[in-house]
């Protein structure tokens, strides 16, 4: 077994630090759907140096609802201001 480890990289991958995932309930059926922005690809520039992203996420239920996120973010990627229309932020 320790064979096949060395052969095929017998360490676990490192988590993704890449992604800023969040939970939003949806306003009309109550459907919690999760969302991830890939922090390196997603993001907008701003002029004041923070960064910007918006997305649309559906569930997968019988509601269709589309629920539109905004999420603004400091210089360091952390979340500084976040909307959602359709629905709430589940913590």
């Amino acid at each position: 077994m320790n064979f096949f480890k060395s052969l095929f990289g017998g360490s676990s991958p490192a988590p993704q630090t890449n992604f800023y995932t969040l939970n939003v309930k949806c306003n009309r059926c109550g459907e919690v759907i999760e969302g991830r922005v890939n922090l390196a690809n997603d993001l907008s520039l701003e002029e004041d140096n923070n960064y910007f992203v918006r997305k649309v996420l559906m569930g997968s239920g019988h509601c269709f609802q589309q629920i539109e996120i905004e999420l603004k973010f400091d210089a360091s990627k952390k979340v500084i201001e976040k909307q959602a229309s359709g629905g709430t932020f589940v913590e």
